[in-house]
């Protein structure tokens, strides 16, 4: 747990729940727990491996996670959760960019394994799933769309027992539009049609699940994720059913506590 202290504590069926004063204190109590979690795991692992997530709603976590001391990037080996299809290979928007960016340029990792998605698409959701099955996931960095999507995985699309670990997928309106309200684009337009992403059972596979939610665009869906019934018309409801997920969330995305 992290020495920030939240303003509420609770618990919806299997999901802890912690709320901030603010985004930076989210951000930075997020990354205080994820990074101490990775120093438990490798004081008994000889290496960890990792999901994380590409979207300004991690930044303040990822920026915390880089100032801990004490872990030793060397024996982690890290996966990003989905990636766009149709962006050149040099587009500031594609998330292996961003997270170079923010991340894994930062840290010595073991192994970073991106989502090449000009590739064959086929080929290469077979060439990550067996990447990504080579052994257990130890931790999930991960967020909440404005439509309660989780990766890419849009309530049209989302499969709680989905067959597959990686597919392509088309993006709805909803998704499309949150990359304009986050900055990444400048209009819907832009903004691919499709993407890459992995499954809902390969997220919800990792031991344990970080989800970090900042900001007033994301309330809906924080209160879908946390009161509606559990089903694909909102995909991050199936985090309530996870073994140890911690929501990380402001007053802007919660509301009054």
């Amino acid at each position: 747990m992290s020495f920030i202290n939240p303003i509420y504590s609770g618990k919806v069926d299997e999901l802890k729940v912690r709320i901030y004063e603010n985004r930076q204190a989210m951000g930075a109590a997020a990354g205080e727990d994820i990074a101490a979690k990775m120093k438990e795991l490798l004081a008994s692992k000889p290496s960890i491996r990792m999901i994380f997530a590409a979207a300004p709603s991690q930044n303040e976590a990822l920026e915390a996670l880089l100032q801990a001391e004490g872990i030793d990037w060397s024996r982690v080996t890290a996966f990003h959760m989905d990636e766009y299809i149709g962006l050149p290979g040099d587009a500031p928007q594609r998330f292996s960019q961003f997270l170079k960016d923010r991340l894994f340029g930062k840290a010595s990792f073991a192994e970073v394994n991106l989502i090449d998605s000009s590739a064959s698409i086929e080929e290469e959701c077979e060439r990550y799933a067996a990447k990504l099955t080579q052994a257990p996931i130890d931790i999930v960095c991960l967020g909440i769309g404005e439509n309660g999507h989780i990766a890419f995985n849009d309530p049209p699309v989302a499969d709680f027992r989905d067959p597959l670990l990686m597919k392509p997928v088309e993006l709805d309106m909803d998704c499309r539009v949150q990359q304009v309200n986050d900055g990444c684009f400048p209009e819907v337009d832009a903004v691919p049609t499709h993407a890459l992403t992995l499954t809902i059972p390969a997220l919800m596979g990792g031991a344990h699940l970080f989800c970090v939610v900042p900001g007033k665009t994301k309330h809906d869906a924080v209160r879908r994720t946390l009161h509606d019934a559990i089903s694909e018309q909102c995909p991050a409801t199936i985090l309530r059913t996870h073994g140890d997920c911690t929501l990380y969330a402001d007053i802007d995305s919660y509301g009054k506590v």
